[in-house]
Order: C-alpha cells, then sequence, then structure tokens
C-alpha cells in the first residue's frame, strides 16, 4: 500500500480503516477485513477504528452473510467498529415494515437477491417478507448511525448538502444525496469520506474521498486507509 497527501488529517496514533459500499460482497468483505488484520499486524497502531460506511445489503448474492458478519460484532478482534446506514438499508427496512413504495423500490434496487438470501421468496405475497429476516438482523440495521467524525473527517454513506450545517443535514441527503454534493467545490468545514456513486477507482477531492469502487458490479471493494495527514487504499 502506498501513501498519497490526504486533504485532512487524524491525531497522532488513530488511523481509520474506512470500507465502501459492500452491497452483498461477503466474501470480498472477508478478504478485505483479512488485508487490515495484515496491516495492522505489519504496522501496529495504538488506536484504529474499523469503519463501514453503508450498502451491506441487495444487489450481490450474500446480503445475509454481510449483516451476520458486522451484527455479530467487531470483525477485527480488539479494534472498534462503526457502522454507517445506507441508503439500501433504510429502503429494506422500509419495505418490512409494510410501506408500499419502499417494498417496490427495494425489488427494483436489487432487493430480490437480498431477500433470497435470507431464504425469502420475492414473488410470495409480501405480507410474509418480514418472516424471512430474523428480528436481530432488522434490530441492526435498524440501530445503524447515519454518520461519524474524526479529526478533519466526515464520515457519511452519500454526502452532504452544501450550505447546510452538519448537524443541520436532512437524513435523506446523508443517505442518497448526489449532485448537489459531488460537484461541489465549497469548503465543507470537514473532508466527506463517502460512497453510494460507484466510480471504478476512489476518488480523491480537496472537500471529499469516495470509496465506492463498484464491487457488486464486477469492481474491487475498497478501504481507504487513514493517518496523520496521509491516505493508502487497500482493496479485495
Amino acid at each position: 500500500m502506498q501513501f498519497i497527501a490526504a486533504p485532512a488529517a487524524l491525531p497522532p496514533g488513530r488511523r481509520v480503516y474506512a470500507i465502501g459500499d459492500v452491497h452483498g460482497c461477503d466474501a470480498l468483505l472477508a478478504a478485505l477485513h483479512a488485508a487490515i488484520a495484515d496491516d495492522l499486524a505489519r504496522r501496529p497502531c495504538p488506536a484504529p477504528l474499523l469503519l463501514h460506511l453503508g450498502d451491506y445489503v441487495d444487489r450481490g448474492p450474500d446480503s445475509r452473510g454481510v449483516v451476520a458478519r458486522l451484527a455479530a460484532g467487531d470483525p477485527l478482534p480488539g479494534v472498534p467498529t462503526v457502522n454507517l446506514m445506507g441508503n439500501h438499508e433504510q429502503t429494506m427496512l422500509d419495505a418490512l415494515s409494510g410501506q408500499g413504495a419502499a417494498m417496490t423500490d427495494w425489488m427494483i434496487a436489487g432487493g430480490r437477491e437480498a431477500l433470497r438470501s435470507w431464504g425469502g421468496d420475492p414473488d410470495a405475497p409480501r405480507s410474509i417478507w418480514p418472516d424471512a429476516v430474523p428480528a436481530r438482523d432488522r434490530a441492526f440495521l435498524g440501530a445503524l448511525s447515519l454518520m461519524h467524525r474524526e479529526g478533519g473527517y466526515l464520515f457519511v454513506h452519500a454526502g452532504i448538502r452544501p450550505g447546510i450545517a452538519i448537524d443541520c443535514q436532512a437524513r435523506q441527503d446523508l443517505l442518497s444525496i448526489r449532485q448537489a454534493f459531488l460537484y461541489s467545490e465549497a469548503d465543507f468545514g470537514v473532508v466527506v469520506v463517502h460512497g453510494h456513486t460507484p466510480k471504478p477507482d476512489p476518488v480523491l477531492r480537496h472537500n471529499r474521498i469516495g470509496i465506492d469502487t463498484g464491487a457488486v458490479f464486477g469492481g474491487r471493494l475498497t478501504c481507504a486507509v487513514l493517518e496523520d495527514d496521509r491516505v493508502g487504499f487497500l482493496q479485495a
């Protein structure tokens, strides 16, 4: 792994491993966790943090496996973990709560594959879909955080709306915003580390770092390694 200058910094001794959109690619997530464990073994750090940026479910083959892996506790023993919510988790929860529009949206957005991974039938009556997903998994998804701040960085699934204070950001923007955030040259007061918008390679700008590299579309699963005033990338 090669490091380059980052647009923000973390306090000395702090290191954040931030992983982009997983979308049911549990085998890639396991491989990336192993790569992080190897990096920590080679380069011990007094205060590491593992952070996942959301979109654990839909499209890929094993949404259930991804959720089980994260819900079981810290994937890397001794390393605290923060799990953020993505728009796909929100849509799935809304669908399982019986919201008609969300049910349709979920199927269009990859929910068929997700429901099948829990043993459910997407063509069965919608009223029985919740029976396939254990309550503990739904509880884990419902308790996910919307954002996390470390040093000069803000970690969030999709991005933030320019001109709005961080504490006043709308939930929908944090989960789903694209153009207004992606094309902004504004100084947000923090550098936003986000997923949600897949690109072939990580995107490094003065005000944001994008790490959704389209794992479920044949790309790779990316982890940004942030420490001091530099950033490197691990991939699986």
